[in-house]
């Protein structure tokens, strides 16, 4: 079933007929632009009777664009209004599945994971969540093949950032463990109803043949010490780590390239995976 993309007129008028102003705290920019949409589905190669997640699918036009191209699409939408519009004017599509409430707490919508079906996400990224759902979607059981999400260049330029960046951060180094970064695309302002004050990217990951997972004790030290991003990691690591552990990844920082007089955003990859092990016991 094809389906027309919304102009950004009919947006607009939508939007009006609905009586519904943009809600900033939810992050609400409506994608209007047809290019970014086939760009998107490009870079996820969506094939007809791929399953697909999206996020904050708001009037549609990404959705449009997915179940145009033939995939089984699970949505989550946590505005009450545009989830009772999407209901209404694509409720009857026999691909598209959609339930109301908050990404973080549902990453995936009511898809349930079947032995050899891989999945995609690709969606408009509410700016607001994007952290706390790659998150959550780094704790699903199976990860997603392939992730093409629109963020906050802010946003994608942290998640992929290498070691020696101020904006390096936990997100960063849970993300590297599992996936390849690929190419994205610079997303003007204009693409968007209403129009940002900060500019956008396709953000692109591909699943690594062999995906390193964090345990949840590694993840939360991690997060912990990045608070505390400014001091050296031996002393932050100190405050958040059992002693045994926190003495015996210290002693192993100088064969990873580092001491523990470097600050947190300095260190490779590797320590932080050594730091994971030696908590796993």
């Amino acid at each position: 079933m094809n389906l027309d993309l919304l102009s950004p007129t009919q947006t607009r008028k939508i939007l009006e007929e609905l009586n519904h102003q943009p809600r900033k705290n939810l992050g609400q920019n409506f994608l209007i632009d047809g290019n970014i949409v086939s760009k998107s589905l490009r870079l996820a190669e969506v094939q007809p009777d791929d399953t697909v997640i999206e996020v904050g699918p708001g009037l549609g036009t990404l959705t449009r664009g997915l179940l145009s191209a033939g995939a089984r699409l699970f949505a989550v939408e946590r505005d009450p209004t545009l989830a009772q519009w999407l209901r209404d004017s694509l409720g009857d599509h026999p691909a598209f599945h959609l339930i109301e409430g908050d990404a973080c707490d549902t990453p995936v919508g009511t898809f349930q994971h079947t032995p050899g079906v891989a999945y995609k996400i690709v969606a408009n990224l509410p700016y607001a969540i994007s952290s706390p759902w790659m998150e959550a979607v780094l704790q699903q059981d199976v990860l997603p093949s392939r992730i093409v999400v629109l963020v906050q260049k802010e946003t994608a330029d942290r998640m992929t950032a290498e070691p020696g960046s101020k904006a390096l951060g936990s997100i960063s180094i849970y993300l590297e463990g599992a996936y390849q970064r690929l190419p994205g695309h610079r997303v003007q302002a204009s693409c968007f109803y209403p129009i940002p004050k900060v500019d956008s990217a396709l953000f692109h990951l591909s699943l690594k043949d062999h995906p390193y997972r964090y345990s949840k004790a590694c993840r939360d030290a991690i997060r912990l010490i990045f608070t505390l991003r400014r001091k050296q990691v031996g002393s932050s690591a100190k405050k958040f780590l059992p002693e045994p552990a926190y003495r015996t990844w210290m002693e192993a920082l100088p064969d990873l390239g580092t001491t523990p007089q470097a600050r947190p955003e300095t260190l490779p990859f590797p320590a932080w995976r050594r730091l994971d092990s030696i908590l796993l016991g």
